[in-house]
């Protein structure tokens, strides 16, 4: 008996234990599930935050690395690898490191030894292939297969490596680096809006086919034309006109081509117009109709198309946003929850996952104020924790610090009249004042040397301006404090240049001593007295912009201008690209065609020959204007000279002279780099300038001067067009995370079924 009452106490111990065992063990599992489902939901928020896609793995390891991978820290070793990988263009051979890219003065250039960029080339492409494993990891294996990206990412890492195989075992002697010409896809397909408007800009020009269709037809009906006005005829006076421009189909084709862009207007009419007026009709009707009526026409279709294109991708962006929002919500719901049917998410749990939320601090602050709305309720619903985040699309408003308190009347006054905006005002007329006195000094002092100019008088009137900006900087700073007076972006504009200036002013006293009437402005130092008050002018002429946020178009203006480069990185991403793609191809086609004519002393019959066959000397060419630094002899010359063709500003001599030097199919190669860059990329920028413009201003058309300076409008492309988007529904952001490919929701079904 007693043994059976032992065993029965052993057998009670034991259940006991195993109860509270595994107790323990469901606590423990529990807080594991609930410290998943913040950690993804901390996760889909900033997904939310950058537009990005939720399909990624969502298991515990794959989140931290998921955050790694996205920090602040790789993304820009990531970029600085593409800068660099980029920048090796100017190194390799053809190497742009001289100081000329004259043919005639040029020194040659610093070699790098074989291996030496190969070698940063290969790090770079290994970082790359850890770049791809990486995200081919966190999608997983379907979602990369279904990635034309991703795929294409592959490839262009294998055919590197393959070319720099080669390379390596041709001792880098090779002139054909197909590497060269994919490196620009590194930079594309890291930026995701970058990938939106190549995808946009490639379903536009099937758009503008029938426009550029039509130009065709008009060049090529007015060519004809032309060709039979201006045949050629038995007085070889009258054939100054045929000579020049219409001795040829292709030649009569590029001239007109050229007038389309104005760049030979009216060069090209004047051997017929100076025989007969009558003959400018031809070439203003030319103009009227293709210059003015279709390039502008033109222009509007490619802007039109490009914007309903764009703006479908950023729908998408948007969708991407409420998806993200929607699947943290549904993580947090199921945090906690006690009912298959829980449709909130715990307060706590929110302020939890916005602590650890990797965003802006402003952003922070206001999405948990506003959370903290529902505090005595304890939770919010699907709407609710969605309109919380509508934080997101609002402008800062930046709030200065308070005005410090003094106890003095007198101090109290004086402190009331250094904060009024008219001290702003005077400042700025004393800066007019002084630029105005620099213009007039400069222009006295047009026509005499260094050494003639009175550089005391300047030198002086400099210095008082100066204690004046030194007085301004003093009083503002006692009416605000150091933190009121620096809380202003123009203050600290201001303030630097000031400190700068006085700096110099002390530097020159201290090199020339106390001033007087006979200083020698060429006295030896590291700077000569004339190169300090030159650098003083210019740092003060600088300093005038202090009065661009006093005036709002203006601030807006300048504005706009900082928010294109802060925001449409895209666009001009693409603009590198395709600079970048045309400079490798001009090289290849065009390195070393154009050579000068060497000396006569080191002139032999046989080169003589070779070069003055394609010599030219008339007005208007190559040689006579004297382009020899615009060539395609390396890879900064390139770049260059496909700037100066975009402005269109004489490009037809550029293309004369290749194809005089080489083949007339060199002509085939600035047309479409003008096609490319001047009529469509430049008219897409100018489009998206206006587009940004018009929404700022449209925001700010009741605001003072003051509200533009204290709120800082958040524009971005997808904000640019909010008011023309439309809002994804419930039933569409859940059937969306319903086809998550890593996530799966206890509730998504339930959900589904209750909305159906």
């Amino acid at each position: 008996m007693a043994l059976m009452v032992v065993h029965c106490s052993l057998k009670k111990s034991q259940a006991k234990t195993t109860y509270h065992a595994s107790v323990q063990s469901a606590f423990a599992h529990l807080a594991g599930n609930e410290e998943l489902y913040i950690h993804q939901a901390v996760v889909f928020i900033e997904d939310a935050i950058q537009y990005r896609s939720i399909n990624h793995r969502v298991d515990a390891s794959s989140l931290r690395l998921y955050r790694w991978y996205y920090s602040r820290i790789c993304q820009w070793g990531l970029g600085l690898t593409i800068t660099v990988l980029l920048l090796l263009a100017f190194v390799e051979r053809p190497s742009s490191l001289s100081v000329s890219s004259d043919p005639r003065y040029r020194s040659p250039p610093w070699e790098p030894p074989c291996g030496f960029t190969e070698s940063i080339e290969m790090v770079c492409l290994i970082i790359f292939s850890l770049d791809l494993g990486i995200k081919s990891y966190l999608i997983g294996w379907e979602e990369f297969r279904k990635n034309k990206w991703l795929i294409g990412y592959s490839v262009v890492i294998l055919v590197s490596v393959i070319d720099w195989v080669l390379s390596l075992s041709m001792l880098c002697d090779e002139k054909l680096r197909v590497r060269r010409l994919l490196r620009p896809f590194f930079l594309l397909q890291n930026s995701s809006l970058m990938k939106k408007t190549l995808k946009c800009i490639k379903r536009t020009v099937p758009e503008i086919a029938s426009v550029i269709l039509l130009l065709a037809l008009h060049l090529c009906l007015f060519t004809m034309i032309g060709m039979l006005l201006f045949a050629k005829n038995e007085d070889p006076k009258k054939n100054g006109e045929w000579e020049m421009h219409f001795r040829n189909l292709p030649n009569s084709l590029t001239s007109l081509l050229v007038l389309l862009t104005t760049a030979n207007n009216p060069d090209v009419m004047i051997p017929a117009y100076s025989l007969n007026r009558g003959y400018s009709i031809f070439f203003v009707v030319f103009s009227v109709i293709g210059t003015y009526c279709l390039m502008n026409l033109l222009t509007a279709i490619i802007y039109n198309q490009f914007r309903g294109y764009l703006l479908m991708s950023v729908q998408t962006s948007i969708i991407r946003r409420r998806l993200g929002i929607c699947a943290a919500f549904h993580v947090l719901s199921c945090h906690g929850a006690q009912q298959p049917a829980a449709e909130h998410v715990r307060l706590d749990s929110v302020l939890d996952v916005m602590k650890r939320v990797k965003m802006k601090s402003y952003y922070r602050a206001a999405i948990t104020l506003e959370a903290q709305q529902y505090a005595d309720v304890g939770y919010m619903d699907r709407e609710q924790f969605r309109r919380i985040f509508d934080q997101l699309d609002k402008d800062r408003i930046k709030e200065h610090p308070p005005l410090p308190q003094y106890n003095s009347p007198v101090l109290q006054r004086l402190q009331l009249i250094f904060s009024h905006y008219y001290l702003t005002i005077i400042g700025n007329a004393v800066a007019l004042i002084n630029v105005m006195c620099i213009c007039t000094i400069l222009v006295i002092n047009s026509e005499k040397s260094t050494l003639e100019r009175d550089n005391y008088t300047l030198e002086i009137i400099n210095l008082c301006f100066i204690l004046y900006y030194l007085f301004e900087m003093c009083v503002k700073i006692f009416a605000f404090s150091w933190r009121g007076y620096l809380s202003y972006r123009n203050n600290i504009f201001d303030g630097f240049l000031t400190v700068v200036l006085l700096l110099l002013q002390i530097t020159i006293y201290a090199t020339y001593r106390l001033p007087y009437s006979q200083w020698d402005p060429s006295s030896n130092s590291v700077m000569s007295l004339w190169e300090m008050i030159r650098l003083v002018n210019m740092l003060i002429v600088f300093r005038f912009l202090r009065i661009i946020p006093d005036i709002k178009l203006m601030a807006l203006v300048a504005s706009t201008l900082l928010d294109l480069v802060k925001n449409l990185r895209a666009f001009a991403g693409i603009l590198v690209v395709v600079y970048y793609v045309f400079a490798v191809f001009g090289i290849w086609l065009f390195e070393g065609a154009i050579k000068p004519v060497p000396p006569m002393s080191m002139q032999s019959n046989n080169s003589m020959e070779n070069i003055t066959s394609n010599f030219s000397m008339e007005c208007g060419t190559y040689e006579q204007l004297g382009y020899w630094p615009n060539n395609f002899d390396d890879f900064a010359a390139s770049i260059i000279l496909l700037y100066d063709v975009m402005v269109v500003n004489n490009w037809q001599a550029f293309m004369e002279a290749y194809s005089r030097y080489t083949t007339e199919w060199a002509k085939v190669y600035f047309v479409c780099w003008w096609l490319t860059s001047s009529v469509m990329w430049v008219n897409l920028f100018v489009a998206l300038i206006l587009e940004n413009f018009i929404y700022k201003w449209d925001r700010s058309h009741s605001c003072s001067v003051t509200d533009v300076e204290k709120i800082r409008y958040e524009t971005s492309v997808q904000l640019i067009f909010k008011e023309q988007i439309q809002e994804p529904t419930e039933e569409e952001l859940l059937c969306q995370l319903h086809q998550h490919p890593h996530l799966h929701l206890r509730w998504t079904h339930t959900h589904l079924e209750h909305q159906q």
